[in-house]
């Protein structure tokens, strides 16, 4: 019961308590759930009516959800979300808004311009901070193990895909950019066995021929490697192994910063181990 549980004192705690309980939760905690794993800036300085209006949820929700992570209330646990984000994203909050209070000083075009590298910065940041050397590297050994590696990632995420593809090739590892040109995207998939790796890309709203395409290469036994959003996505359901990456965006255009970082890293990364003894 959610009564005997010691509520987590640190954001790594918490976050390991929301993925692991989240197949148990009704599904408007679920839903929370995803939504504060996604965007935890929202959750650390949002009020309780913004973030339930931005999760599509009630705002006695919040607070049943918070209560089953075993806290008192909602803003028990919102103190968790800030003491992890206050300094890095209020800085970075602070600038935009000096930027915006300024604009009828400067051009549009600067304002934007500024607001969008605000947006990769901050990106990137998040990802230096999430991401653990541990799952890296069992990332960059399971697709150096590869035969072939198949890319897949449409509408937003094929200029990852597309990158990846020139990149390996320049590099001398074999992969296979699955483009679906022609709706032709499972055909693609047809000479890929499981001495091959799957390495799917795609964040909210997920692309359902990603999901397909990764899914039924799952159930044919060829491994899945993901880079998504987080652990609620489909893809990180399908996935062998996988890498998370929330994207910040600016007057609702997502940075692609990130995850372009994370994909020059893999590539380069790859075939450097693939050029070590084994």
């Amino acid at each position: 019961m959610t009564e005997s549980l010691t509520p987590p004192r640190d954001f790594a705690a918490l976050k390991a308590l929301i993925t692991g309980r989240a197949s148990a939760l009704p599904k408007r905690l679920t839903q929370i759930a995803g939504f504060a794993l996604d965007n935890p800036d929202e959750i650390a300085f949002g009020t309780v009516s913004s973030i339930a209006e931005q999760a599509a949820v009630q705002p006695s929700t919040l607070v049943r959800f918070a209560q089953a992570m075993g806290y008192q209330g909602f803003s028990d646990m919102q103190e968790i979300f800030r003491s992890r984000l206050r300094d890095r994203i209020l800085n970075y909050g602070e600038r935009l808004e000096q930027l915006r209070a300024h604009a009828k000083d400067t051009s549009k075009s600067n304002v934007i311009f500024q607001g969008f590298c605000e947006a990769s910065a901050r990106s990137i940041a998040a990802l230096e901070e999430k991401l653990q050397p541990g799952d890296l590297d069992r990332v960059v050994e399971r697709l150096a193990a590869a035969e072939t590696i198949y890319l897949i990632g449409l509408r937003r995420s094929f200029p990852i895909a597309s990158y990846m593809a020139y990149a390996f090739g320049k590099l001398g590892v074999r992969a296979s950019l699955v483009d679906a040109v022609g709706g032709l995207a499972a055909e693609q998939m047809t000479f890929a066995r499981p001495a091959d790796v799957v390495l799917a890309v795609s964040f909210a709203p997920y692309a359902s021929e990603t999901v397909a395409l990764a899914r039924a290469a799952a159930q044919k036994s060829i491994p899945v490697v993901a880079v998504t959003d987080n652990p609620f996505s489909p893809l990180a359901q399908i996935a062998e192994t996988w890498l998370e990456v929330s994207e910040a965006n600016f007057e609702g255009f997502r940075s692609m910063a990130a995850t372009l970082t994370l994909a020059m890293t893999l590539t380069v990364a790859v075939a450097e181990r693939r050029g070590r003894p084994a």
